[in-house]
């Protein structure tokens, strides 16, 4: 066995541990889970988990992209903080070259050039525990095809290839990508890999306009604009198809021809779905791939509501894996370890209900195996 295989191996084992362990410590009753496959080892909100968050935005080609630049990398950096349960502490702003004299400036940590990003990631290695989450998002402008495909930064311009080799050490957490530069594509395939999560703003070199996607994914995150089976959580899944509707909108609208067409890997092919949904290729891992902490909307909650919350939120994440898997399945078998997780997840939702938020007549919603992300209907 190569040290290639036996590493993944060693991860594998290593993650579905932690895994284990975490999901016997939220049960509040002895109900079994069906078996879930692979994917039930990645994205498993607990407790325990914690959420990071990194922005690199690159510099800026004339005035205006300067100024879009920076009110994109501020907006998601508020938000973050404001809507999702992160903190300065696990929010990294590189932007440009560090500056951080104007309005909002005191949010950046450092300058977009290679010493910046090796830094905020050696940090960032040096703090993360294996299932933790991080996520990276790329403001900015790109250049380039396949191995030389580029982003924009400080200095050097960095090539994805670069760039994932950078990320290699963060194999035992869970990580999304979501790169919004022009001629974004083939960075992006670059990052490619099991388990992890990519959005690409464009789908080939020759779109290398500025795209106007970013706004629209930071949108979706606002208010959780983008939460469309609303269980008051926005998914990778649901912000990519909220920006994606709304900047073919804008094309349309502005009787344009789009020159930008956003796609999405999940499964580590580097083939990037335009249209990606539950039940074709890619679009399982970003569905259960949630942008929110645990603790996002639990201040003041216990150490046991906190359990049983993270109890809700697997038991919800089971159902959309679930349904996802419905093919492989007897349809006896499928339904009837689906009522089991149904039922589970209303006893779990109305004791969280009656005992933490007895005057919140506001239930979070159940998700219904029929109730799916741009797939089609069970």
């Amino acid at each position: 066995m190569n040290q290639f295989v036996l590493r993944r191996h060693v991860t594998r084992l290593a993650r579905y541990t932690v895994s284990l362990f975490s999901l016997l410590a939220s049960l509040s009753v002895s109900a079994q889970l069906p078996d879930l496959g692979d994917n039930a080892n990645f994205f498993l909100d607990t407790p325990e988990t914690t959420k990071f968050a990194v922005i690199m935005t690159g510099p800026a080609v004339g005035d205006d992209n300067s100024s879009r630049f920076r009110q994109w990398s501020l907006s998601l950096h508020d938000i973050l903080t404001r809507d999702y349960g992160y903190s300065s502490d696990t929010i990294t702003l590189l932007y440009d070259r560090g500056d951080t004299s104007f309005v909002g400036g005191e949010r950046v940590d450092g300058p977009t050039n290679r010493e910046g990003i090796v830094g905020a990631l050696d940090e960032l290695a040096a703090r993360v525990k294996i299932g933790d989450q991080i996520t990276l998002y790329l403001i900015g402008h790109g250049s380039g095809a396949e191995e030389e495909a580029k982003f924009n930064i400080v200095g050097p311009d960095i090539t994805g290839v670069e760039f994932a080799e950078m990320l290699d050490r963060f194999d035992q957490q869970d990580m999304v990508v979501v790169n919004t530069s022009s001629a974004s594509f083939g960075f992006s395939s670059s990052l490619s890999s099991e388990g992890r999560v990519v959005i690409s703003s464009t789908r080939s070199p020759s779109e290398r306009y500025d795209p106007i996607f970013s706004g629209y994914f930071i949108e979706a995150l606002d208010q959780r604009n983008g939460d469309r089976d609303k269980n008051n959580r926005v998914s990778m899944l649901e912000a990519f198809e909220y920006a994606k509707a709304n900047v073919e909108l804008w094309y349309e609208e502005q009787g344009r021809l789009a020159a930008e067409h956003a796609g999405l890997d999940d499964n580590g092919d580097a083939l990037f779905s335009l249209n990606p949904a539950v039940d074709v290729a890619d679009g399982r891992l970003a569905e259960i791939a949630y942008i929110d902490t645990l603790v996002d909307d639990s201040a003041g909650l216990s150490a046991e509501a906190l359990q049983l919350k993270a109890r809700i939120q697997e038991l919800e994440r089971s159902v959309i894996i679930m349904r996802g898997r419905k093919a492989e399945y007897l349809e006896a078998d499928y339904w009837s370890q689906m009522e089991t997780l149904l039922v589970e997840l209303a006893r779990a939702t109305a004791r969280f209900n009656a005992q933490y938020r007895p005057d919140d007549s506001t239930n979070s919603q159940i998700t219904q195996p029929s109730q799916t992300n741009g797939a089609s209907n069970d």
